[in-house]
This record gives structure tokens, C-alpha cells and sequence, in this order.
């Protein structure tokens, strides 16, 4: 057979099981084997009724547990683990089987992902006795993978910039940091001598086990927020393990929650999160303004797609007064990789006339907009804002 007939045979292939069958289909192409498995698994998904005009496909995935297991079986044996996780959402989505999630069995076929530890925060209270400690170690694998991920770059990038903040410009001797200095004042070079003579010193701050930066994470624990409350902890965990940062995480909804306490375990910041329910950034905002000690030192970060169910104006004047107290503010629309939500433009284009652009920041970009926020240099915003 030659090439050009494998290639259309395959196209033909490939367009079948998008398109799913049916007399209308137009493809002519037979599945077999794999492909077949493959056919079925995403009709079950998909396909929304009688897979057209006398086709053969059926929609629906049934309401028991063990065929939605054989299901997730199926699909994680046929596609790759980040096309079984859209599935996953998409069947969460589509199927209504988050009730389904509630039993244990389910628990352990699924894939686990950020999305689907939202899910199950989502769920609450309604998971049963029986399923709770699933639920926990599903929840704790995606996290171990997380901070797997994350942690020695936030730590690195952020210890960077306290150490690069705590430079002093009339340093002792000892704290002298030659290399910045000569490079600072190389236009002072005096050649006659072969000289530099330095007019500005640059010195290392003396090393200090004192708190020399407080971070306020606030975040919203509406439902559109699912995600961003996962790396939110996350990230959260991992700043309140540098001994130089205090870091407080406060989450809400119309009312406010401090989470700091539980921060040295993740899972547990997220099990005592309650996904859900309305919006009150204004009195999250004031919670946090009056748990700030030193305005000067501190990086309050608003995750939230500005949805205000409080009121507005009162939110426009805490963010402000905290801005002219000396406090860096950084409004992230989210924290995810999902990009930017449908959010209150009304309300991001007053927080961007405040001097606090609003933008979405994906989990790899937040401690580069950390080390600017603790550096109080500008922020690395993204081009699609």
C-alpha cells in the first residue's frame, strides 16, 4: 500500500471517530479492535442522543458505579492521562457524575487533577464517612505533585528577592558586596591609577533570622474559583516555609475564613475551604487590612474574578488606603492555567486606575509576580491582559 493510501486512509480514520458515525457521517469507515473502544468510549461521553439518522452510537454512560468505573478504566487504557482528565471534567460536567464520586470505588479509578480536587472540595460535607479518606489521598496527590512541581522555584525566586530587598547602600565593611559594587562603579575607573574608586557601596543586608516580608494571601472560594484555590494553598504552604516571610491565607466568600494556622499541610488549608456560595471582597479586605502590622513590608494578594456581592466603593477605598500605607497590592483575576475567567471588568478597570492592574497569572508565572511584588518592582503582567 503506498504512503499517499496510508495517509488518507488514516485521515479517514481520524475524521470517523471525531465525527462520531451515523448515516450522515460520510465517511464510509468501519472501526474495529481499538478503535472501536475508542468509538465507544467517546460516544458515551458525546454523543447526545441516537447518534443521528438509524446510527448505531448511544449516548450516556448509565447511572451505576461499576459502568462508570469500566468506563474510566476504558478511557485511561486509550488516551493519554491529559486527555482523561478533560474527559473526566467533561463527564463531571455533561453526566452529572459528581454524586457518583461520593462512593470509594469511584474515587480510585479516576485521574486525579486540580479540577477534580475542586470537585470534590466542591462536595463537602455531602461526602460520606466512607469516602472521605479517598477523597484525602486523591487530594494529596495532586498536592505532593504540585509542590513537586513548584516549590524549589518559588522558594529559590522568592529568597532572591528578599535577599536582593535587604541590600543597604552604607554597609560595614564586611557586608560589602564587591562584585556589585565594582560593576556599579565602573565609570568611576580612574585609568592614571588602573583604579576604580567607588562612589556608592552596595552590601549584602545582614543575615537575620527576623520576618523581613509579610505576604496576605486572600483568595476567593467562590465556585468559578475552584482552581485557584488549589494552587493558592499551595503556594501558600510553601511561602510559610521561608523562615524571612510571614504568610497568612485568608479565603471567602460572604464570609471569611483564616486558614494561616493550617498552612503547614495543604490538604488540610483545603479541607477547611468551602467551595460555593456568594462574594464579599470587601469585608475580606477588611480582615486583612487589620492584620497588617507593617504596611511598608507587606504584599497583599486578592485572587478573585472581582464578582463584589459587598459593597463596591467601600472595596475600592481599603484597597487604596492600603496602597498609600506603603502596602504592595497584586489582584489576580486567577491563579491557574485555565487563563482569564469572566470577571467584573467595571471593577478591574477601577482597581487598574488605583495603580493595581488585574490580570490572570498561571501557576508558573506567581513567583516571578512574588520577587516584583516583595521587590516593589514592576510586575510581570502578561501580553494577553
Amino acid at each position: 500500500m503506498s504512503t499517499r493510501t496510508t495517509t488518507a486512509d488514516e485521515r479517514l480514520r481520524r475524521w470517523r471517530l471525531v465525527l462520531g458515525g451515523g448515516d450522515a457521517e460520510g465517511t464510509g469507515r468501519a472501526l474495529t479492535g481499538t478503535d472501536a473502544g475508542m468509538d465507544a468510549a467517546l460516544g458515551a461521553l458525546y454523543d447526545t442522543g441516537d447518534g443521528g439518522d438509524g446510527g448505531e452510537r448511544r449516548g450516556g454512560l448509565g447511572g451505576s458505579a461499576p459502568s462508570v468505573a469500566r468506563w474510566l478504566g476504558d478511557i485511561r487504557g486509550y488516551f493519554p492521562g491529559s486527555v482523561v482528565q478533560v474527559m473526566q471534567r467533561d463527564a463531571i460536567d455533561r453526566l452529572g457524575l459528581a454524586t457518583l464520586l461520593l462512593e470509594p470505588e469511584m474515587l480510585a479509578a479516576v485521574e486525579p487533577d486540580v479540577h477534580l480536587v475542586g470537585t470534590l472540595l466542591s462536595l463537602g460535607k455531602a461526602l460520606p464517612e466512607t469516602t472521605r479518606e479517598t477523597a484525602r489521598a486523591v487530594v494529596r496527590k495532586v498536592v505532593d505533585d504540585l509542590e513537586a512541581r513548584l516549590s524549589a522555584r518559588t522558594r529559590a525566586t522568592v529568597t532572591g528577592a528578599l535577599d536582593r530587598s535587604a541590600r543597604i547602600s552604607r554597609p560595614r565593611h564586611r557586608d560589602i558586596d564587591w562584585d556589585r559594587t565594582l560593576r556599579a562603579n565602573l565609570k568611576h575607573y580612574l585609568p592614571e591609577h588602573r583604579t576604580v574608586v567607588p562612589e556608592r557601596l552596595i552590601g549584602h543586608g545582614r543575615t537575620s533570622r527576623a520576618v523581613r516580608k509579610e505576604i496576605v494571601l486572600c483568595v476567593d472560594q467562590s465556585g468559578s474559583m475552584a482552581a485557584s484555590v488549589v494552587y493558592a494553598s499551595v503556594f501558600g504552604a510553601v511561602l510559610a516555609s521561608l523562615r524571612a516571610v510571614a504568610t497568612r491565607l485568608v479565603v471567602f466568600d460572604t464570609s471569611v475564613v483564616d486558614l494561616t494556622d493550617a498552612l503547614d499541610d495543604p490538604v488540610d488549608v483545603l479541607f477547611g475551604t468551602r467551595l460555593g456560595g456568594g462574594t464579599d471582597i470587601n469585608r475580606a479586605l477588611a480582615y486583612c487590612q487589620s492584620r497588617i502590622t507593617r504596611p511598608a513590608d507587606t504584599v497583599v494578594v486578592l485572587v478573585s474574578d472581582l464578582y463584589e456581592g459587598g459593597i463596591r466603593d467601600e472595596m475600592l477605598k481599603r484597597v487604596a488606603a492600603m496602597k498609600a500605607a506603603g502596602v504592595r497590592f497584586v489582584a489576580l483575576l486567577a491563579l491557574s492555567d485555565e487563563g482569564a475567567p469572566a470577571h467584573d471588568r467595571e471593577h478591574a478597570a477601577a482597581l487598574a486606575a488605583l495603580g493595581v492592574p488585574a490580570f490572570a497569572c498561571t501557576p508558573d508565572l506567581f513567583p516571578e509576580v512574588m520577587a516584583a511584588a516583595l521587590e516593589k518592582r514592576p510586575l510581570p503582567i502578561p501580553d494577553t491582559l
